[in-house]
């Protein structure tokens, strides 16, 4: 089953990007932008960059909601591809760190939107988890999609 589905999985992608690998780089980089509107917005938020960011709070708070919806839904593909096709790895440092981060990535996603919907905790914490799952996105985009970039090729 899982075989089939990696196979049509490879398809779709290689229709569009040179391999799955190339894929994966840069959904990952199209997530990492959006993690940059994420925390953008999130500081527009709780009044950090109002001068920076001047888009008014209604607009400013649908954007940060898709933004976040549309950074999961990159991710998505780039996890089946991590998770079924490759694997935990520890070749090396570089694998061994982005296999352990990338394990954690999507239970700190769901923490977070627990906080979000959760108002009985102090209001520091949203933006404190919601850093945390930036750096984790930026931890694992540095050990996949930059390395890729650097050391096999920039391209699709």
């Amino acid at each position: 089953m899982v075989a089939s589905v990696a196979s049509t999985y490879s398809d779709i992608l290689t229709s569009v990007f040179s391999s799955t690998i190339a894929a994966k780089a840069w959904l990952a980089t199209g997530a990492g932008a959006l993690a940059l509107v994420q925390i953008s917005t999130g500081a527009r938020i709780f009044g950090k960059i109002r001068h920076l960011v001047p888009i008014p709070p209604p607009y400013v708070n649908r954007i940060h909601r898709w933004s976040g919806r549309l950074a999961i839904l990159l991710t998505l593909p780039v996890a089946f591809h991590c998770i079924f096709i490759l694997g935990f790895k520890t070749t090396d440092m570089r694998v061994l760190a982005h296999s352990i981060v990338g394990s954690f990535v999507y239970g700190l996603i769901a923490v977070k939107l627990f906080f979000v919907h959760d108002n009985d905790h102090p209001r520091w914490t949203l933006p404190l988890v919601g850093g945390i799952v930036f750096a984790t996105l930026a931890t694992l985009w540095s050990t996949s999609s930059l390395w890729y970039f650097t050391n096999v090729r920039f391209g699709f």
